[in-house]
């Protein structure tokens, strides 16, 4: 899939989606979860029957059910049966910019997630942080992204450098970098952003390679863009669709190297794996087009990705898909027992991922790369924190932190697919229990 077609499809999505959702006034003076189980986080526990308080947007108390004090007036919402944990993260997300915003970004929320990361950035993103910091709308917070560094946008070292200068200065915590980006271009880029102190996240561009681009320290590697490639024998063809027409070229014995370089760089990975499997995976199309949350796109955009996945199946022969998913789910398995930093994200709203949704099915690729359960949990939850330098207020369930929290139906530890049996989300402080979400999410259709 070529990234015109996937920004396109993006689009699309965005596009299917058009219903805002706007917060309710200040989060009440204080929510008591009680007699829940918590999943702080901190390392892999369970701790029952707790009380957790919140107030002012902050957790207040973590403890004993039976030792905590719960104010008078407070929303008292009950836990028992059900597993607490932190808020997650998207770090792959893309906000449209027009019509359609709002409701993208409660959709977020609706499933949990507590931060996003823009990957594709717009002057009117700000706007949108500013009225969700306000509680105007009900959003998760959002690291923003520029306008993308591409082959057209940074096609000469000047404009390169230009670009990295104005993004800075118009207050975007990152840059995106999209494929085209030229040798010559990139090298100023990396070189403004070192002297401007701001990241650089993304693709790999072909004219810059993986080992330049660690060299460079991008801040994450997107789609484990590059690695495939970095794999293959020489004189193996151009890169398609992340490689995978290289994945019988791909010499393994390289995985370590590259994890050691990786780790050195202090890259991060968002590895957006679902992504890959929804395209080339074995899955059914029309089972697929039955995904409970294909309900929240349009049926012309969800019969369109319904076409695209037969073509991508027809492009390449079974037994080379299956074996490129198995390459890459090695990758994500090898990174992270090698001590890379591995970050929650799947690349949403995209083809077949619904806002929200998606990363759940994300977290899933993970495990069946090999991780635990609460090694998958650690990538949306505490490493996001570690990433952002925001553990001092986020990633994981205690006193002091802030209140994005996530209350489940079951314990996610036992089963990862338990991460999508929200029965509701605590965001900025303010408890949405499942009936409304479910009743905000049905009125956007």
């Amino acid at each position: 899939m070529t990234l015109s077609r996937v920004l396109l499809a993006a689009a699309a999505l965005v596009t299917a989606i058009t219903a805002g959702t706007r917060a309710q006034g200040p989060p009440p003076a204080a929510v008591a979860i009680e007699h829940v189980s918590v999943i702080p986080m901190d390392r892999e526990r369970v701790l029952a029957d707790q009380t957790v308080l919140v107030s002012g947007g902050r957790i207040t108390q973590v403890g004993s059910a039976a030792a905590v004090t719960i104010p008078a007036g407070a929303t008292r919402v009950d836990g028992r049966g059900r597993f607490l944990i932190p808020a997650l993260a998207e770090m792959h997300a893309h906000i449209p910019g027009g019509q359609g915003a709002e409701r993208v970004l409660f959709m977020y929320v609706a499933n949990g997630i507590g931060t996003i990361r823009s990957m594709l950035g717009d002057p009117a993103h700000f706007r949108l942080r500013d009225r969700a910091q306000r509680g105007e709308i009900v959003a998760p917070a959002m690291q923003l992204s520029g306008p993308s560094f591409n082959g057209e946008s940074a096609r000469t070292p000047q404009a390169a450098a230009a670009r990295v200068a104005e993004q800075k200065k118009a207050g975007y915590d990152f840059l995106k970098i999209h494929p085209g980006v030229p040798r010559n271009g990139f090298d100023a880029l990396a070189a403004a952003a070192g002297t401007h102190g701001i990241r650089f996240a993304g693709h790999v561009p072909a004219d810059v390679g993986l080992a330049r681009a660690l060299e460079a320290r991008f801040s994450t590697i997107d789609h484990l863009d590059g690695y495939v490639e970095a794999l293959a024998k020489a004189g193996s063809p151009a890169s398609q669709n992340f490689g995978l027409n290289l994945v019988d070229q791909a010499d393994e014995s390289r995985i370590p190297a590259l994890v050691a370089a990786t780790k050195a760089a202090g890259t991060w990975i968002v590895p957006t794996q679902i992504l890959i499997e929804n395209w080339y995976g074995p899955d059914d199309a029309d089972a697929m087009r039955k995904w409970p949350e294909m309900r929240y796109a349009s049926s012309a955009e969800v019969s369109e990705w319904v076409a695209s996945k037969r073509a991508n199946v027809a492009a390449y022969p079974l037994a080379q898909r299956q074996r490129y998913i198995a390459l890459r789910r090695r990758l994500i398995k090898a990174m992270h027992d090698g001590g890379v930093g591995l970050l929650l994200g799947s690349d949403a709203p995209q083809t077949w991922n619904v806002p929200g949704f998606s990363a759940h099915r994300e977290l899933a690729t993970y495990v069946a790369a090999g991780l635990t359960p609460y090694e998958a949990l650690v990538t949306g939850t505490r490493g996001v924190a570690a990433h952002l330098g925001t553990a001092s207020r986020a990633g994981t369930v205690e006193a002091g932190k802030d209140a994005d929290l996530v209350l489940l139906d079951a314990n996610p530890l036992q089963d990862i697919a338990n991460t999508a049996r929200v029965a509701g989300v605590m965001n900025r402080g303010r408890w949405l229990a499942k009936a409304e979400i479910d009743r905000r999410l049905a009125a956007g259709n």
